[in-house]
């Protein structure tokens, strides 16, 4: 609590700070003189030049001071309302635990879950029983796997309903004012909307241009997903469950679907993904593309669950260092990310990289091998993909280096990195049973292989649901917004299957409201696709996914150099060609294989 209120003071100040930055006239005459003669610059300094002219554009420098004045007053609003809405979202998250007490309660949940809502429970100080906390790590398993569809319902409400209870931590009125406040800065900034703004200086360039993208596999996304809860509804009726298939049904009945068409079982799969042996994969296939190796060492943390590993190079020289803060605990954000405690550059003098990545796993109990989902497995590499790009670095100026990339291309290096953990590379030296040390049989692995496409139009449609309202609600001007109103009005426009919910509900979706990074944005993880599977497809046309000529060229013209090209440059340096969308669509089993 002392931080969280720390943060509330401190953030409208940082936010003054910047603007004093960046809106000062002087300041920024200087910049532009130096951009103005920016034909004498290197490559590097000219796209260094341009970064700085534009951020001092857009945060209002060549305004009057009147304007000026006003757009500052907005941020310092802004950044008091993006620190309440994180805020109101923590509390809900914390507030809001289910606790079980009978056996009963826990009908169909396998040994490895009732473990951690064991032990979550006894944390809380409830010995005894066991606590489904109100987080995707523990909902979405519950949901899964759950008998008690009661308890399911339950369950889903209370995670959809994050800051939407009408509550004092309700976050829709901070949502009207976020709205309202960013439009009225980009008008004054000379923007039509916030998305103008947002898109000016992203592969995109347009917003039109990302909501061509979205609408034209919307639809695609939508007529899989139909077919899908086609065969949930007929595994109910085929067990007489006398129901027809709701939101807090669809993950329990596609497991089911899984298993019948696949024999795929994820209480079969999880024995074989193990926390640890997962890092290691992920080390291994880093020291097999790049040559580094890692060598964990024995520095400050500010929490015992957090190592800590050295990054070296091939030939011995210091990389940076690599930060894991892998599991769940009080007062500690939900979800998966990447931190960059400090950026690469080659200033003044040689500075490396130091990067974490933080998860919230539950931890078992001492001794026991920490078990996850394939989901979840896939986000751990995806995260340590971002870590790679930071790591990889090797530019002068901090401010281009490893992930200081526009929003739609930064998640293309970490969604790439999830190929990896399904190469039999992979699964063969890492995916090993926790208790016997054996692999994972060929003939699972063929199955995972086989069922990778599977439920891919529920996975397209909830993430595109939040995508196209976070853009339809920053193209729709400065008019006073509901957004529990609007979420559904537009939802309904675009004929959303009523037995799927956004991925992000408006009133809790964190990479929208709690800060502008991913504001009119959260399309860029659909664009950054596209580049994925075609720069996938690059490897597996150039010898597979460990082939070295491939890897260099990947390194050298996309990781390394950071922001210092322009994305569209240094994807046809790396591709040769425009990217295709039909690489993705082949992934996601849209178009015949």
């Amino acid at each position: 609590p002392e931080l969280r209120e720390l943060e509330q003071a401190l953030e409208p100040e940082l936010a003054a700070h910047s603007d004093r930055t960046f809106q000062d006239p002087g300041l920024y005459a200087r910049v532009r003189a130096v951009y103005d003669a920016r034909e004498s610059l290197t490559p590097e300094q000219q796209r260094l030049a341009w970064v700085y002219d534009n951020r001092f554009r857009q945060s209002g420098a060549e305004l009057d001071e009147a304007a000026r004045t006003r757009v500052a007053a907005i941020n310092q609003e802004l950044s008091g309302l993006y620190t309440t809405f994180s805020q109101n979202l923590l509390a809900d998250e914390e507030g809001y635990v289910l606790y079980l007490t009978t056996e009963e309660e826990l009908a169909g949940l396998p040994e490895g879950l009732k473990t951690g809502a064991a032990a979550a429970a006894a944390e809380r100080g409830k010995q005894g029983q066991w606590a489904i906390t109100n987080t995707r790590s523990s909902m979405e398993p519950f949901l899964t796997f759950s008998t008690r569809r009661d308890l399911r319902e339950k369950v889903w409400r209370t995670y959809y309903g994050r800051g939407d209870n009408g509550d004092a931590h309700d976050n829709n009125a901070i949502i009207t004012g976020i709205l309202k406040l960013r439009a009225e800065r980009a008008k004054l900034l000379g923007y039509a909307t916030h998305a103008h703004l947002q898109l000016s200086d992203t592969m995109a360039k347009t917003p039109e241009n990302a909501m061509a993208l979205m609408l034209r596999v919307w639809p695609v996304a939508t007529a899989q997903a139909k077919e899908e809860v086609k065969a949930l509804q007929k595994v109910a009726n085929a067990e007489g469950a006398k129901i027809t298939i709701e939101p807090w049904d669809w993950r329990h009945y596609a497991e089911k679907v899984r298993r019948e068409r696949y024999d795929l079982d994820q209480n079969a799969v999880k024995p074989y993904l193990q926390l640890e042996k997962l890092r290691e994969g992920m080390f291994w296939a880093a020291g097999e593309m790049f040559g580094w190796k890692f060598q964990p060492v024995d520095v400050p943390v500010a929490h015992p669950d957090i190592r800590v590993w050295e990054v070296v190079d091939a030939d011995g020289a210091h990389r940076g260092l690599w930060y894991f803060d892998p599991y769940a605990r009080p007062g500690k954000q939900s979800g998966a990310w990447m931190n960059g405690y400090r950026s690469q550059e080659r200033l003044a003098s040689p500075v490396t990289t130091i990067v974490s990545n933080n998860s919230n796993f539950v931890k078992g109990a001492p001794g026991e091998a920490v078990l996850v989902s394939w989901d979840d497995a896939e986000t751990l590499f995806h995260e340590f993909g971002h870590a790679l790009h930071g790591l990889a670095s090797e530019v002068t100026y901090p401010s281009l280096s490893g992930t200081s990339v526009s929003r739609d291309y930064v998640e293309f290096p970490s969604q790439l990195n999830e190929y990896w953990l399904s190469t039999p590379e992979i699964l063969e030296k890492f995916a090993v049973h926790h208790e016997t040390g054996e692999p994972m049989p060929q003939a699972m692995l063929e199955r995972i292989e086989a069922a990778s496409t599977f439920n891919q139009g529920f996975a397209t449609t909830e993430y595109l649901a939040s995508a196209l309202i976070d853009m339809k609600l920053h193209l729709a001007g400065d008019a006073a917004i509901d957004p529990d109103a609007f979420e559904k009005a537009e939802l309904a426009k675009l004929g959303m299957p009523p037995q799927i919910v956004m991925r992000h509900r408006t009133p809790q979706f964190g990479h929208v409201f709690s800060g502008d990074g991913y504001s009119a944005g959260y399309y860029s993880y659909l664009w950054a696709d596209t580049l994925t599977a075609d720069a996938a497809a690059a490897f597996v046309e150039g010898g597979g996914y460990y082939d070295q000529a491939v890897a260099q060229r990947y390194r050298d013209t996309v990781l390394k150099v950071g922001n210092t090209v322009d994305p569209a440059e240094a994807w046809r340096a790396f591709r040769g060609r425009d990217v295709s969308i039909e690489p993705w669509m082949k992934d996601k089993g849209f178009t015949k294989k």
